[in-house]
């Protein structure tokens, strides 16, 4: 049993997808980023950057409890773990591990620093709107150049590079990106938004899902880090 330690945004749903594509037991944990759980003594002991998701495999190696924080690394775990959604020749992973790499460093950060500026900031500051959902439709551009030359974003095969960058365009409203202006992707979305396992574990934790903009003040600053 995997205990996955999770709140229903783009990081959480790569993992819990993950889970569902794979088939393997797990148990949720739920981890509200708005009440501050990141934050806890008992959380902080596993996952050190106070960020979900994390896991905790009690079936890890040598049949000893393992675990594993920050979502990129839990994904690359799991694929070896379960030796699913990631191909075997190298240069096929050399793929696949540069996307998530590229997911990581660049499309989820900026993508999330477009979402926050502007939907959730207070104060709209246009320099800080611009910036991030200029680069955002860059990123969307340098990925629809991709799925131009291939199916999946690692080449012809299904990954877990598709399933780390899929969740951060759900909100693509909200990052000012013009959807119908990237065909490749919004064509990948379908895909693979068509998939049962992706519909179920972006369903995973739906009930905790709510409007962020109506937190309070304390809540607020708890998951946007704005206490001094």
């Amino acid at each position: 049993m995997i205990e996955l330690y999770y709140w229903p945004t783009p990081n959480g749903h790569k993992i819990s997808i993950a889970l569902e594509e794979m088939g393997l037991a797990y148990e949720v944990k739920p981890i509200n980023i708005g009440a501050g759980d990141q934050f806890a003594p008992e959380f902080l002991a596993f996952s050190p950057n106070n960020r979900m998701p994390a896991i905790i495999d009690h079936d890890g190696p040598d049949g000893a409890p393992v675990s594993v924080f920050e979502s990129g690394a839990i994904l690359l775990y799991l694929a070896e773990k379960t030796g699913m959604l990631m191909p075997d020749d190298i240069r096929s992973q050399i793929a696949v591990k540069e996307w998530l790499m590229w997911q990581m460093g660049g499309f989820g950060p900026m993508l999330g620093q477009a979402h926050h500026f502007n939907y959730y900031a207070p104060e709209k500051i246009d320099y800080a709107m611009d910036r991030y959902s200029n680069e955002s439709n860059r990123l969307y551009g340098v990925l629809d150049r991709r799925l131009a030359l291939s199916p999946f974003v690692g080449g012809d095969d299904y990954s877990i590079a598709d399933i780390a960058i899929l969740p951060w365009t759900r909100t693509y409203q909200r990052q000012r990106v013009d959807i119908d202006a990237y065909p490749h992707v919004k064509a990948w979305r379908e895909m693979l938004g068509s998939r049962p396992a992706v519909v179920k574990g972006m369903q995973v934790g739906a009930e905790w899902r709510e409007d962020l903009k109506n937190l309070s003040a304390e809540e607020f600053a708890k998951l946007f880090a704005t206490q001094k």
